[in-house]
């Protein structure tokens, strides 16, 4: 009935831990907030694709606030005629339902509790979830600019140069080349691999 979920976090956002989020009464996870990007396209591990927000919803994961933006990659072929989360349901019914499903239920073969909800687990709309992202990136520049605690979370950047953390170009490959190798994922035409949606 519905795809994998798949998440990924865009960038220059940040849950922060150490502040209440006024719509969850949570704190946030620490970590990036998540995107559900429902094109057709399966994504490589690392792919950078230009999203457009559709609708949020406020997942409280064991006590945190984990925000899932649903979005679409806009050069995805349903990306012209899906604007808002209400469109979502339109052209793929159930799938915010079955998004909701493994939401909750994703960590209880761990013997954890389900996970909760914010507004009774609805949706927001498209405008709702630009609010959340933009006061999340607020978060992430000050999490990059040294003016909140972000704990363990490694800051260095080539591109805010305005941040303590900012570093140059030598650095940056000196990181790279000390990372593990990535694994090569077998061959795969793009056209075969891709989601589909069975509709109801």
């Amino acid at each position: 009935m519905v795809q994998f979920i798949f998440f990924f976090p865009p960038l220059q956002t940040w849950e922060d831990p150490r502040h209440t989020d006024d719509n969850t009464g949570c704190c946030g996870d620490n970590d990036p907030i998540d995107v559900c990007e429902i094109g057709a396209q399966v994504r490589t591990l690392g792919e950078v694709v230009k999203v457009k927000a559709l609708g949020i919803i406020g997942l409280i994961d064991e006590g945190e606030t984990d925000w899932k933006v649903i979005a679409i990659n806009v050069d995805d072929p349903h990306a012209q005629k899906i604007h808002d989360i209400d469109d979502v349901r339109k052209f793929f019914p159930g799938y915010l339902e079955a998004t909701v499903d493994w939401c909750r239920l994703y960590k209880v073969p761990d013997g954890k509790p389900e996970n909760k909800f914010a507004f009774k687990g609805t949706y927001k709309d498209k405008a709702f979830a630009l609010e959340i992202i933009k006061s999340t990136h607020e978060s992430w520049k000050a999490l990059v600019h040294k003016k909140a605690d972000g704990g363990a979370i490694k800051c260095t950047n080539l591109l805010v140069d305005t941040s303590p953390y900012c570093c140059n170009e030598e650095d940056i490959q000196s990181i790279v080349q000390n990372a593990p190798a990535l694994v090569e994922e077998p061959s795969v035409s793009r056209e075969v691999d891709r989601w589909h949606f069975l509709g109801q």
